[in-house]
């Protein structure tokens, strides 16, 4: 099996953003040495260049430096306690194994953090806090190890890209050079409603088929807001007790996986709460939800929990509200350091970041936090939708 699909597939989480990027990244990043430089590779078509990654032969273990950056957010500082590596940006070391198992370990002057996962959780650990997060990972089927698979075609990776070009602007594979390794980088962007979403970018060996590069850019501005990069690489084993690092003893561990009753489900048959009626039916308090905000159209009604989850439009520009009972629950009391913005008679914490925008507030018994990738002025005329 590929070495790169043992790994387990990480999600971007809302609650500390970038420290989960980091993890999603880092768990994308199975990073090979050669021991050759040199100027960028021949050019080739996209799809006959992931074709070669993807059939490109996989390393016993890898051992990395890598450098994360993070300027998503307006300033540190506005976490207090909870600043770190992941809110600051930070370089490091990363290990993987063959067998899907991976630490990340970031060292800053603000905190260091270890990331450290397997097929089946993700924990990370924060110095500055003293704090363990703990995540259980989505499970997917185990794969049928009888048959040798081939791999897509050439033309099914031709074709999965031409579908790709109908929704987004995809680039060529561009020649490059990274971690002293001839290498190729592919960007891709929206078409459409798009946000403040620039595009996402993505570097890859040569020779090995492997990522060296994860960035993602702002609307407008070619810089990242957040990169991770390696610097230099190795392959070889990679001891166990390398990726197995646990948290000290007498750090407090918080539990940040969904309960089960969390997915939207009635609590009596499994059967997932959506519509608009059958939400606000279900939930205990008075729902505020508009046909329409702005030129944005209620599009998807969710019960998650015991609050009810709104969409207004589609794509990256859409904007999401998530309502529920004052006092059961918000965002985290960390933030409660966020600016104040006014939303006519009532005000409102505002996070605002070069990605979007997010705000909270409580009004008519009811905790509201409405976010979009929009800009602060668009995002605060449409809290008060709400307030």
């Amino acid at each position: 099996m590929n070495f790169l699909r043992r790994l387990p597939t990480l999600r971007l989480f809302l609650f500390l953003g970038a420290l989960l990027a980091a993890g999603a990244a880092a768990a994308a990043i199975a990073v090979t040495a050669t021991s050759g430089t040199g100027g960028p590779p021949p050019a080739e078509p996209l799809a006959q260049a992931v074709h070669d990654a993807i059939g490109a032969g996989a390393p016993e273990g890898v051992s990395a430096r890598v450098v994360f950056s993070n300027k998503l957010l307006p300033s540190s500082d506005l976490f207090g306690n909870f600043s770190s590596a992941l809110l600051s940006g930070a370089s490091g070391r990363l290990w993987l194994t063959n067998d899907g198992h991976g630490r990340i370990e970031l060292q800053s002057d603000a905190g260091d953090t270890q990331i450290v996962w397997d097929s089946a959780t993700l924990s990370v650990y924060d110095a500055s806090s003293n704090t363990a997060y703990k995540v259980t990972l989505p499970q997917s089927s185990a794969p049928d190890t009888t048959t040798a698979s081939p791999g897509p075609t050439l033309d099914q990776i031709s074709s999965a890209l031409t579908n790709l070009a109908a929704h987004a602007n995809v680039s060529d594979a561009n020649p490059d050079v990274a971690a002293a390794q001839p290498a190729y980088t592919v960007s891709v962007s929206p078409k459409a409603n798009g946000g403040l979403f620039g595009d996402a970018q993505l570097t890859w060996a040569a020779a090995n088929g492997v990522p060296l590069r994860l960035a993602i850019t702002a609307k407008g501005d070619s810089s990242p807001v957040l990169e991770l990069k390696v610097t230099d690489i190795s392959f070889g084993a990679v001891a166990s007790s390398d990726v197995a690092i646990p948290p000290p003893a007498g750090a407090k561990v918080v539990d940040l996986s969904a309960p089960a009753s969390s997915s939207g489900a009635d609590s009596t048959d499994n059967t997932p709460v959506t519509g608009i009626n059958a939400v606000r039916a279900a939930v205990t308090f008075p729902l505020t939800a508009p046909a329409s905000v702005g030129d944005l159209s209620l599009s998807s009604a969710r019960l998650v929990g015991k609050g009810a989850l709104l969409t207004y439009g589609d794509g990256l520009g859409a904007l999401v509200v998530h309502e529920n009972a004052a006092g059961a629950g918000g965002l985290p009391s960390a933030l409660g350091a966020l600016p104040k913005v006014s939303l006519g008679s009532i005000s409102a914490r505002e996070l605002q970041t070069p990605l979007g925008t997010v705000l909270s507030f409580d009004s008519g018994g009811v905790s509201f936090v409405v976010g979009g990738s929009m800009t602060n002025t668009d995002a605060e005329a449409a809290a008060k939708a709400f307030a």
